[in-house]
């Protein structure tokens, strides 16, 4: 199986040779998935070196000239590094346009802590009109990227935010809403997992009374998907699975169920930096996000509602 970012070059080089809209900024990084786009459409995949604030400044520009940029590298490079331009080259201009990340939290830990972005979807959440998926299998990548390619150039702003780390399957996301893949009894407690970590929660929860909602697309929030999942209990709880800073959606969960008694935890990176490189899959346990460090912290925080 090719990985969601093999899968983004072969997509979008190919939508360039069918939209005439569509261009391509790179800043070094993923430069050999597009070599062969490049030489077709040699003015509409552009490279502009390592300069990551330059990288979001010319897609902005192309914005305003009405075509529809793609945005590429590593996650800290893109929304980190030249957050100022993403607000003000976007937001502040209301143009609109695709950045599609790499490296996540911790996908190539060889890389240090330059190359992870623990705290991206958190920064975003504090500008206006982010739309942000997080794919959990390379099928599902395709059909938001195709989405988000087509949107419009105007004030329709995307963040694609691409993993090495998969579900073993795909499910049928829409770019819109949560999916419900596990439902409990009545009362269950509500277990929202995010993109590639769906795989780990449902393993957490097997044999357990707990409801699965899936979530592809985190922004805008399916505010009313968990309140119908939810529905009928007296004292709702939910926790939120997310594949980076822990808690970043609990004041999206808390404003959907304000008007009821709730408990929320939120589970995903630490704050605190990890300084030993090791693997992804020892970062993964090092955050608690392992199936079994999972089953573990969801057990406990249920079993504290019933004391």
């Amino acid at each position: 199986m090719d990985t969601m970012r093999e899968r983004f070059a072969s997509v979008v080089s190919g939508l360039l040779d069918e939209d005439p809209r569509l261009a391509v900024v790179l800043a070094e990084i993923g430069t050999d998935g597009f070599r062969r786009a490049a030489e077709r459409h040699p003015d509409r995949v552009v490279n502009v070196g390592i300069r990551e604030q330059l990288l979001v400044g010319v897609g902005g520009g192309l914005a305003l000239a009405g075509m529809r940029p793609v945005l590429h590298t590593f996650a800290s490079f893109l929304v980190e590094r030249p957050f100022e331009q993403l607000k003000l080259d976007f937001g502040h201009q209301g143009t609109g346009g695709v950045l599609v990340s790499a490296g996540g939290s911790y996908d190539w830990p060889a890389g240090g802590f330059t190359h992870m972005a623990p705290g991206d979807v958190a920064l975003l959440d504090t500008l206006d009109g982010w739309t942000v998926h997080v794919p959990g299998h390379p099928d599902e990548a395709e059909s938001l990227l195709r989405r988000a390619c087509a949107g419009g150039s105007g004030g329709d702003r995307v963040y694609v935010r691409l993993s090495a780390q998969t579900n073993a399957r795909p499910r049928p996301v829409t770019g819109e809403g949560f999916l419900t893949v596990r439902r409990g009894g009545p009362g269950a407690p509500v277990v929202v997992a995010v993109g590639p970590l769906l795989d780990s929660v449902l393993d957490a929860v097997g044999g357990l009374d707990a409801t699965v909602l899936y979530a592809a697309t985190v922004r805008p929030f399916d505010a009313a998907a968990l309140r119908a999942a939810v529905a009928g209990s007296s004292a709702p709880e939910a926790v939120l699975v997310e594949p980076y800073l822990a808690g970043t959606s609990t004041a999206a969960a808390a404003e959907a169920l304000a008007d009821v008694p709730h408990r929320i935890l939120g589970l995903g990176t630490a704050r605190a930096e990890l300084r030993r490189y090791g693997t992804a899959a020892e970062h993964l346990a090092a955050h608690g996000l392992d199936p079994r460090s999972l089953r573990e912290r969801i057990t406990a925080f249920t079993a504290r509602a019933a004391v």
